[in-house]
């Protein structure tokens, strides 16, 4: 089973540049274009938050226009840029449910490995959270089917990952999901957004990725004292191929056309 990662697109209205300076929805395109290039093909597609940039309806709607250019069945979940129910209004075809509150599901319809959905969003904040009901709900969800192969897909991550500006709005009460899943251990990977770099990390007896933005980067500043800032760095994605002997591999795919193939020496 093949799973393509996006995360992190940033769009905005037909015409407005993400940052002022970054023309995101025509980054988006091309990650799309890349997207439908791969052969084999990916069985689904996900797509860790951060969609658009501030939530407004004609963001959404400029998202729906490109979105549909994707061929695979697509499973999405908002981020803390995202507005939760202009999110759940803008695709009621995706199984959110009706009514309010967190976005998640759970979805096992495209091949062994199921995909979890964890929305651990705060609206109105940067930050993400595990609270009573979100922790009870994801352990609901593992328990439904606990020997499936599963992959949990969230916004921001439960760990500091070193980057002081980005770890003031991780995913705070971490220590509960990794309780959950370190009781579930056909739980392959936990998968994020939100930092708009590739990260790894052991957590909760499993591994946990993070997924690098379609648009700009998060620059790589360690010291106690960084400046927040961005880059322009080659956009990339992930890309999750599962087999039984194996489990979870999981494959860097930067976007764009580069020199090759070369022959091996």
């Amino acid at each position: 089973m093949l799973i393509a990662q996006l995360s992190d697109p940033h769009l905005r209205p037909r015409g407005v540049l993400y940052q002022d300076r970054v023309d995101s929805n025509a980054m988006f395109e091309a990650a799309i274009r890349h997207l439908n290039g791969l052969v084999p093909a990916p069985d689904v597609v996900i797509l860790s938050g951060d969609l658009v940039d501030e939530g407004t309806e004609a963001e959404y709607a400029a998202a729906r226009e490109m979105l549909a250019g994707i061929r695979q069945p697509l499973l999405m979940i908002p981020g803390n840029h995202d507005e939760r129910e202009a999110f759940r209004r803008s695709f009621p075809e995706m199984a959110f449910g009706s009514g309010t509150g967190p976005l998640h599901f759970a979805d096992g319809s495209h091949g062994p490995v199921r995909i979890v959905g964890f929305d651990v969003t705060v609206p109105g904040d940067h930050h993400g959270d595990i609270d009573d009901a979100a922790a009870a709900w994801l352990d609901e969800a593992l328990a439904a089917e606990p020997d499936r192969p599963t992959l949990i897909m969230m916004h921001q991550p439960p760990f500091e990952s070193g980057i002081p500006y980005i770890d003031l709005y991780r995913c705070f009460n971490g220590d509960r999901l990794a309780a959950i899943v370190a009781r579930y251990p056909a739980v392959e990977r936990i998968v994020c957004g939100h930092i708009h770099r590739v990260m790894q990390t052991r957590f909760g007896g499993t591994v946990l990725c993070t997924a690098p933005s379609t648009t700009t980067a998060i620059a790589l500043r360690l010291s106690e004292d960084a400046e927040p800032a961005s880059y322009i760095e080659p956009p990339a994605m992930l890309l999750h191929r599962w087999t039984p002997d194996t489990g979870l591999v999981t494959h860097l795919v930067p976007i764009g056309t580069f020199p090759g193939p070369l022959p091996f020496a």
